[in-house]
């Protein structure tokens, strides 16, 4: 939790001081939580909430009435967020994500109107420029429409952490009719489904990935685009192609990766990976914060 931090999360840090958001922890009682608690607190940059609920308290009801048992820790988070004693929670250290996204949607429920709970990942590039995937960790395979969603949540996800305005490549391995295939047809309709639902949004597809990001390559490929060539949102095909995309960039690239962030709750809950750092519960704490800053005024 030292050394030198990016500009855009010694932002986040800067921003949490000034007006610090109460985040569960749900992983307390593990070293690294105690230590990433200790931190924040010490920081100012977060109000720690423990993870308890008592079970004769009014909070439970929500979670016996979907078969939730209100003593995991987890559970407790997400009963804390939905009767408002906590801004946002953050999970997963310990348990699986499949448990973290289990309690999420019995215990928040999805945010309406949003067809699937889904993620983004926020990466820093080494020279600092930050990027969003999505979804890298939670829909194997989405259709037209929940494509279409998962880039309007991450593109509303980049403008809250960076303050840069979202520009939304839907990647495919075609671009602008190179190939033909069913799955290129289901990014060209999540893209028109996003052109009429979210007229102000910056998006264009398909395209392939050297045509989103390089200049050159994009006046070759797609001189007409917005997108082409200027992308900060990358929305992915499917869970694999994002999943392996996130990892390389970070292994390889030595990109500092933020999330997953969990996006469609109806609350704020992000997951950890259970191979994090004290350091990397902190960066989630903190952006959990922030995300539930609108909510809270």
């Amino acid at each position: 939790m030292s050394g030198p931090q990016p500009a855009v999360v010694a932002g986040w840090y800067e921003r949490a001081r000034a007006d610090p958001a109460r985040v569960v922890l749900a992983d307390l009682g593990d070293r690294r939580a105690d230590n990433a608690a200790a931190f924040l607190r010490d920081e100012g940059l977060a109000v720690i909430v423990e993870p308890v609920v008592d079970p004769e308290d009014e909070a439970c009801e929500p979670a016996a009435a979907v078969g939730l048992d209100p003593a995991d820790p987890v559970v407790a988070a997400t009963l804390l967020v939905r009767a408002g004693r906590a801004d946002a929670a953050v999970a997963g250290a310990t348990p699986p994500t499949a448990a973290v996204l289990r309690a999420g949607r019995r215990g928040l429920g999805g945010a309406p109107g949003v067809p699937a709970v889904r993620s983004g990942v926020l990466r820093v590039l080494p020279a600092g420029r930050p990027v969003t995937f999505g979804d890298c960790g939670v829909v194997p395979d989405p259709d037209a429409e929940q494509l279409a969603s998962i880039a309007a949540s991450s593109a509303s996800t980049h403008a809250a952490l960076t303050g840069d305005e979202p520009r939304v490549a839907m990647l495919s391995f075609s671009t602008k009719g190179s190939a033909e295939h069913p799955r290129v047809d289901k990014v060209r309709a999540a893209t028109q489904l996003l052109h009429e639902s979210e007229p102000d949004l910056v998006v264009d597809g398909e395209l392939q990935f050297d045509a989103a990001w390089d200049a050159e390559v994009a006046e070759v490929k797609a001189p007409e685009s917005a997108v082409a060539g200027r992308a900060n949102v990358f929305v992915f095909p499917d869970l694999d192609s994002g999943n392996i995309a996130y990892k390389v960039t970070e292994r390889l690239g030595g990109a500092r990766a933020y999330g997953p962030l969990l996006q469609g709750l109806d609350g704020v809950l992000h997951d950890l990976s259970r191979g994090c750092s004290p350091s990397d519960m902190v960066d989630v704490a903190v952006i959990a914060g922030l995300m539930a800053g609108s909510s809270r005024g």
